[in-house]
């Protein structure tokens, strides 16, 4: 009856899998590339719209109807009512997704469960902490227009301290991942922002066992499709780079960000 019940509900992931209508509007970003490689590892079929930052489509009155927020990663489904459902906010897109076509718990667990609301709490911790940490960091030691070294070692501390809380929390790990025996949201919401830490000014190898953690979810074929959408993903280029070349990167967008920055303010 169990291996029975297991078959069918195999069969209705499946099924629900050929007849999801998503279209992810996107970005080559940590936050980006998280959506894609939940849809990549739930072996969903999707659309891909890619938002171009430097011509500021993310402010498109289209888009803004998609996202009020003007951000990226948003989504559009039909919905089990047949009508369109739009999703922003990457966290609340993951939860979307394992919610509604992660049937069997390839990568989630049953609501209700301890591991579940530990998933949870993870993936929270990513979205009010790591991303906007290392988010911040990234733009005071990137992109603002003068150097403020109390603004870069603020973010560079905080974004180290949440590093090491992750590495610790780890080397617990009897699988490897984040929340008990599998792969999670909570491992694909960090590892797009573990993965940039050479870019943002942080010595990943400081943290030997979120360094490993990084490698292993590399092996994942999920993740290897989906870290390439929309784009192709710049971990191994960014290995090879150094400070000079990042700040050259960065020189090279400075503009378009620092202008749109501007342009918030009017609105």
């Amino acid at each position: 009856m169990t291996q029975r019940i297991a078959k069918l509900a195999k069969q209705l992931s499946l099924k629900m899998a050929e007849q999801s209508d998503i279209h992810l509007y996107t970005a080559q970003t940590p936050n980006g590339i998280k959506v894609s490689i939940l849809l990549e590892e739930l072996g969903l079929k999707y659309k891909t719209t890619t938002i171009e930052f430097s011509k500021n489509t993310q402010k498109e009155p289209w888009f803004l109807e998609i996202n009020p927020n003007g951000r990226i990663p948003a989504l559009t489904d039909t919905f089990t009512d047949g009508k369109p459902i739009r999703i922003f906010e990457s966290g609340a897109i993951l939860q979307y997704l394992v919610d509604r076509y992660d049937k069997d718990h390839k990568v989630s667990y049953p609501f209700g469960s301890r591991e579940y609301y530990e998933v949870n709490s993870w993936l929270m911790w990513q979205m009010g902490g790591l991303g906007p940490m290392q988010g911040q960091l990234n733009h005071f030691n990137r992109y603002a227009p003068e150097k403020i070294p109390y603004g870069i070692d603020r973010y560079k501390n905080e974004t180290r301290r949440l590093y090491k809380t992750l590495d610790t929390h780890l080397q617990n790990s009897t699988s490897g991942y984040i929340v008990g025996d599998r792969c999670t949201i909570a491992d694909i919401s960090c590892w797009g922002w573990i993965v940039v830490a050479k870019g943002s000014g942080v010595d990943i190898n400081e943290f030997p066992t979120l360094a490993e953690w990084v490698q292993r979810m590399l092996k994942r074929p999920g993740v290897e499709k989906g870290r390439h959408v929309p784009s192709k993903h710049g971990y191994e280029d960014q290995l090879k780079m150094t400070e000079e070349d990042f700040e050259k990167k960065a020189a090279a967008n400075r503009g378009w960000i620092l202008q749109g920055m501007k342009e918030d303010t009017k609105k």
